[in-house]
C-alpha cells in the first residue's frame, strides 16, 4: 500500500478506536490528526493551524448567543407557557396530551434549537402529567423524544450555523427558512400517529379550553415566541446578520425572562452562563479539531475516494441519496451531531451536489438524519436524557420508539425526494 493509503487507514482507524474507547469526540479528532501528522512527517503546526482556522470565523459568534438565548428561555418559565398554548390548540382531542407534547416541542424547539433542552424542559413537565392521565410511561417519553427533533429543523438552530460554516457560502437565512416546512411536517406526522395510537390504546380525551383561557395562553407565550420572529425576520429581511440577530435574541430573552416573566431571580444568570459556556466549549473544541481532521482528509483525498466508491456502485440519484441517508443515519448512531456535521459534510455534500441536490436541501436532509440519530442507541444523547427523566431503561425506550422511527423515516423520505417542499420558502422569500 502507498503512504497515503496507510495514512488514511491510520487516520480513520485511530479515530474509530478512540470513539470505541469512549474518548470525547473532540479529543478523538485531535489525537487521530496528531498521530497521522507524525506518520506523514508533516510539521505538528499543521494541526495547530487547522484548529485555529476552524474557529476563526465571524459567523461562529452567533452560536454562543443562540445557546445563551435558549438556556435563558428554558430556565425562565417559557416551557410552561408553551405547554399551555399547545393545550389550548390541540388538547381537546383524543390523545390530546400527546399532541400537546409534540406541539409544545415544536414551539420550544424554535426557541432553544436543541433536542436535549427540549426533552429536558418539556419532558419534565408533561411526562409526569401524561402518566397520571393514563398514558404508558414509555409512550409518553417516546413522544417527548421524537417531538424534540423538531428543534433541530425549526430555526434558530446553532447546528445550521455550523453546517453553513462547513459547507461554505451557504446562506444561513435560506437554511433557516428551509427548515420550517420539514419541521412542521414532522410535527403533523407525529400528531397524526399519536391520535391513532390514542384510539388503539384508548388514551383519554383532553379537556376543552375556554376562549378566555386560550387567549391568555397566546398572550403569555407570545413574548417568548417573539424570539423566533426576531431571528428569522432579522436574517431574512437583511436587517441583521445571523450574529447580530442572535445577539438581539439573547438580549430579548434576558429582558423577557428577568423583567416580564420574573419566575427566576437574576442571580440565576451566573448558572445559565456557566451551562452555556460548557456547551460552547465542547462545540468549539469539536469545530477546531475537526477542522484539522478535515484538512488531513482533504490532503489524503478521502472525499474523492468516497465519492468515487459510491458513484461506482450506482449513478441513479435516488439510490445515491438512499446511500447518503443510510451513512448519516449510521453515523448518528455512534457520534455526536456537531461532530458529524463537521466531519461528514465535506465528504458527503460534494456527492449530493453531483446528483443535483441543492446544498440548502442537503443541509435539511442532514439535520433530520442527525436529529433521528440523537434518539437512536447506542450514542443518543436525547435518548439518555429521556431515560433519566422517566426512569425507564434504554432497551424499553428503544423498543417503544420503533414505530416513531418509522414515522420519522417516512418524513425523511418526503424531505429527501420532494425538494420543492424544502426549497419553497427559501426560493419565495430569499431568492438567489
Amino acid at each position: 500500500m502507498s503512504v497515503n493509503e496507510i495514512a488514511t487507514i491510520l487516520l480513520l482507524g485511530s479515530f474509530l478506536i478512540l470513539i470505541v474507547l469512549r474518548v470525547p469526540i473532540g479529543f478523538s479528532l485531535g489525537l487521530s490528526s496528531i498521530i497521522t501528522t507524525f506518520y506523514l512527517g508533516l510539521p505538528l503546526m499543521v494541526v495547530a493551524q487547522g484548529i485555529v482556522r476552524g474557529i476563526d470565523a465571524f459567523v461562529l459568534l452567533a452560536v454562543p448567543f443562540f445557546i445563551i438565548a435558549g438556556e435563558i428561555m428554558g430556565a425562565g418559565g417559557i416551557s410552561t407557557r408553551l405547554v399551555s398554548l399547545a393545550n389550548a390548540l390541540v388538547g381537546r382531542f383524543r390523545g390530546g396530551l400527546a399532541m400537546v407534547n409534540v406541539l409544545a416541542s415544536m414551539f420550544f424547539g424554535g426557541i432553544s434549537g436543541s433536542s436535549a433542552a427540549d426533552t429536558s424542559s418539556i419532558g419534565s413537565i408533561l411526562i409526569p402529567i401524561m402518566k397520571k392521565k393514563g398514558y404508558d410511561a414509555d409512550f409518553a417519553t417516546s413522544v417527548t423524544m421524537a417531538g424534540s427533533v423538531q428543534g433541530i429543523l425549526i430555526p434558530p438552530s446553532h447546528n445550521m450555523i455550523i453546517f453553513s460554516l462547513v459547507a461554505g457560502s451557504v446562506s444561513v437565512g435560506r437554511l433557516f427558512l428551509a427548515g420550517f416546512i420539514p419541521g412542521i411536517l414532522l410535527g403533523i406526522a407525529l400528531m397524526i400517529f399519536c391520535y391513532f395510537m390514542a384510539v388503539i390504546r384508548k388514551y383519554p380525551v383532553g379537556e376543552k379550553v375556554d376562549f378566555k383561557t386560550a387567549m391568555k395562553a397566546v398572550w403569555d407565550s407570545s413574548l417568548g415566541l417573539a424570539t423566533v420572529l426576531i431571528v428569522v425576520f432579522g436574517v431574512v429581511s437583511g436587517i441583521f446578520t445571523a450574529t447580530e440577530s442572535a445577539a438581539l435574541a439573547a438580549l430579548w430573552a434576558f429582558f423577557v425572562t428577568f423583567f416580564v416573566y420574573r419566575e427566576i431571580p437574576i442571580s440565576r444568570m451566573n448558572e445559565i452562563l456557566g451551562n452555556s459556556l460548557k456547551i460552547l466549549a465542547i462545540i468549539l473544541i469539536m469545530i477546531g479539531t475537526s477542522s484539522a481532521f478535515g484538512w488531513l482528509t482533504a490532503y489524503l483525498k478521502v472525499p474523492g475516494l468516497v465519492a468515487q466508491s459510491i458513484l461506482e456502485l450506482t449513478n441513479d440519484p435516488i439510490y445515491i441519496m438512499l446511500i447518503l441517508n443510510a451513512i448519516m443515519l449510521f453515523l448518528g448512531m455512534i457520534m455526536d451531531m456537531a461532530a458529524i456535521i463537521l466531519v461528514a459534510t465535506p465528504v458527503l455534500l460534494p456527492i449530493a451536489i453531483k446528483t443535483g441536490v441543492d446544498p440548502i436541501h442537503f443541509g435539511i436532509i442532514m439535520m433530520l438524519n442527525l436529529g433521528i440519530g440523537l434518539i437512536t442507541p447506542p450514542v443518543g444523547n436525547t435518548l439518555f436524557i429521556g431515560s433519566a427523566i422517566a426512569g425507564i431503561s434504554i432497551e424499553q425506550l428503544t423498543k417503544c420508539m420503533l414505530p416513531f422511527f418509522a414515522v420519522m423515516l417516512f418524513v425523511l423520505a418526503i424531505v429527501t425526494f420532494c425538494p420543492k417542499l424544502v426549497m419553497f420558502l427559501p426560493d419565495l422569500l430569499m431568492p438567489q
